[in-house]
């Protein structure tokens, strides 16, 4: 994907906390629709009431993911980043200005402006949650997370889109597959059921049940 946003959200200290407070948050997704605008020429209309919905019921996910970050943290963190996502998509608090324009852009960009013309809402919160994984994983681990070839195919954002607007909590398998993760397709908001953490609580001392996590920060 060719606009990342993460070498701004990078350089804010701590990010992982700060994107937990509502004044960052706010300015760090408005930030990053204004770079979607200035590469690819497409202009939002922001719902501040729907953004901070969608904040504090990601807000409500993350609490319940919170007992695990000790043991899986790095799985948590990309599982935080799917639950925000799908809050965005529950709640669209973004739209696109219908004939805002389209910028002529680098033969490299190509594949991304398409993709991001086809489907500017969901370009716009995908990219916000992978910008925000990539910093924090910089910040924490020393260096960005990878992500797959089909972030760039047209095909793998039509089926995401599709299957986003029957069901928002199927964007957390889409973005696992996004940074190379195996989705939890059954149950993508079960965060007891993701395959990083289920063998996280099966290797920790005491093996494999809530108790062995208790106490976790």
């Amino acid at each position: 994907m060719g606009i990342m946003f993460h070498d701004a959200l990078a350089s804010l200290p701590d990010l992982r906390h700060r994107l937990r407070q509502w004044r960052w948050f706010r300015v760090a997704f408005r930030k990053n629709a204004e770079q979607v605008r200035s590469a690819f020429g497409i202009r939002y209309e922001i719902d501040d009431v729907k953004l901070a919905r969608a904040f504090f019921n990601w807000l409500e996910a993350l609490e319940r993911a919170r007992p695990y970050a000790g043991i899986a943290r790095p799985d948590v963190i990309v599982f935080g980043a799917g639950a925000i996502l799908c809050e965005l998509l529950r709640e669209h608090p973004a739209r696109h200005v219908a004939g805002s324009g389209r910028n002529e852009v680098p033969e490299d960009l190509a594949e991304t402006a398409e993709i991001a013309h086809f489907w500017p809402e969901g370009f716009l919160y995908t990219s916000f949650c992978i910008s925000g994984i990539m910093a924090i994983y910089e910040q924490e681990f020393g260096k960005a997370k990878p992500l797959a070839a089909c972030v760039d195919e047209i095909r793998f954002w039509w089926s995401f889109k599709e299957n986003a607007a029957d069901m928002p909590a199927m964007a957390i398998p889409f973005l696992d597959r996004i940074v190379g993760q195996e989705p939890n397709w059954m149950m993508p908001a079960a965060v007891t059921d993701r395959l990083a953490i289920r063998g996280a609580m099966r290797d920790a001392p005491g093996g494999g049940g809530s108790g062995a996590i208790a106490g976790t920060h």
